[in-house]
């Protein structure tokens, strides 16, 4: 069984006991989060489609830690001008286990 679920934006394929890292939840490390945008349920070949949601299916998930990203390096550069910006930045994540699927 897998559900296609929207997490702060993005849409997610995720089973039970699966890992992911997500944009930063805003929750302590432990905690349970629910996530009730559920766009589609896959229940053994049974696929149902939500218009756009599926009422009263959710996603429970726990916060297992909050980590930074890779660096992302941000080069721009205009030849023959002397001109060269570096920025650079590592985004926020929290890596999450889904504990139970509610559908």
């Amino acid at each position: 069984m897998y559900v296609i679920v929207d997490i702060q934006g993005q849409q997610f394929k995720v089973e039970q006991d699966q890992k992911l890292f997500v944009h930063r939840i805003n929750a302590d490390q432990g905690a349970e989060v629910e996530f009730d945008k559920v766009m589609l349920v896959d229940n053994d070949g049974a696929v149902t489609v939500g218009t756009p949601v599926i009422e009263g299916a959710k996603v429970v998930v726990e916060v297992l830690s909050h980590v930074k990203g890779d660096k992302v390096l941000i080069f721009k550069k205009k030849r023959r001008k002397g001109y060269r910006r570096l920025n650079g930045h590592r985004q926020q994540f929290s890596e999450v286990r889904v504990k139970e699927i509610v559908a």
